[in-house]
């Protein structure tokens, strides 16, 4: 398909800069498909769920994979480089995006001292691929790596956010999801920002059921698509796992006619890439690129709640294909114009499937 379908304008004053407070706060705009739009409260969620439905967690913990420092060069000459981690490959070998990246080379050392000087952490450049797209070995493994990005990292914020405001302390609490517990993700899983343990109460009490998958999202999620066609474009992967315990319960969901519900387009992605074609989802581990548009066939997912997404992003493809395009294209010029706050900070909407 042309990416340009997948165009919009966006006024600078409808991106979020911080977040609802508090967090259940946030407008939900509901969308049946054929049926027009609702405009509610993210705490109204349970009342559009029935008992026996099951909300679907990703459980991934936003790690501080953003690095600043400098590329060492022959003669001792320093020269300010930026790493934003993505893919972990192995306990030290992590795949990341470098800034500017074109004159990097194998071979080269990159240094990243922590704020108070009393952390340094280093990485050799083992692979330069397209796109800016570095392989880095670092000089510590496993748990000691993690620490020393603890106090050397900054937690990455989308670009749209970057650029108008610096990162600060109070992202490191609302740049994470209430039940974040494994490390890995670069990038929030956003839509899950929103709970608060008041509406998970809620929620429990109303009979849903809560399940958690984990997918560790990667900087790919905040590239454009450079290309015209949606076929050119490439994904990034991103690790995930759907464990056996998981899968066997929402089976069983399903089986008595309950309804899965997709907390953000990373679980919806993951549950997507273990179900079979008949729907089953599998237990499931690996990485995964899967890439939907209009078109694609759901499997697994019946709801979906997700925030508001980039004009001729992927995530506007994936509602696209699960809602109906011309149904978002007058879902989100509804929100533009009702001043309904987009992108990671911004508010939420709960997506009805549409008809097959």
């Amino acid at each position: 398909m042309r990416v340009d379908l997948f165009d919009f304008d966006l006024p600078d004053e409808n991106i979020a800069l911080r977040p609802a407070s508090p967090r259940d706060s946030a407008r939900l705009l509901v969308v049946r498909p054929g049926e027009g739009l609702g405009d509610h409260v993210v705490s109204e969620l349970p009342s559009f769920l029935r008992p026996g439905d099951a909300l679907v967690f990703n459980d991934t913990k936003v790690i501080p994979a953003q690095l600043e420092g400098v590329r060492l060069r022959e003669g001792g000459e320093e020269v300010p480089v930026s790493a934003t981690l993505h893919l972990r490959k192995a306990d030290n070998l992590w795949h990341a995006f470098a800034r500017p990246g074109k004159r990097i080379k194998p071979g080269d050392v990159l240094r990243f001292v922590s704020a108070d000087g009393a952390t340094t952490l280093s990485a050799t450049v083992e692979e330069k691929r397209d796109g800016g797209e570095v392989v880095l070995t670092f000089d510590a493994r496993g748990g000691a790596l993690d620490e020393a990005m603890m106090r050397v990292g900054h937690v990455p914020l989308p670009p749209y956010i970057a650029s108008k405001r610096a990162e600060d302390g109070k992202d490191r609490d609302d740049y994470q999801t209430i039940y974040a517990r494994e490390n890995g993700a670069v990038a929030a899983p956003t839509a899950g920002l929103h709970f608060t343990p008041r509406l998970m109460q809620a929620l429990e009490q109303a009979g849903i059921e809560r399940h958690f998958v984990t997918l560790h999202v990667g900087a790919g999620t905040f590239l454009p698509v450079k290309a015209d066609d949606t076929d050119d474009h490439v994904m990034h992967f991103e690790r995930g796992i759907v464990s056996a315990e998981t899968a066997a319960a929402l089976n069983a969901v399903k089986a008595r006619g309950g309804r899965i519900v997709s907390v953000g387009t990373t679980s919806l992605r993951l549950l997507e890439s273990a179900a079979a074609e008949d729907g089953r989802i599998a237990p499931w581990e690996g990485e995964t690129g899967i890439f939907i548009t209009p078109g694609y066939r759901f499997r697994a997912v019946d709801m979906l709640m997700t925030n508001f997404h980039l004009p001729k992003s992927t995530l506007f493809m994936l509602v696209s294909a699960f809602s109906g395009l011309e149904t978002m294209r007058a879902a989100y010029a509804h929100a533009i114009e009702t001043g309904y706050r987009f992108y990671s900070y911004g508010d939420s909407s709960l997506l009805f499937r549409k008809d097959r």
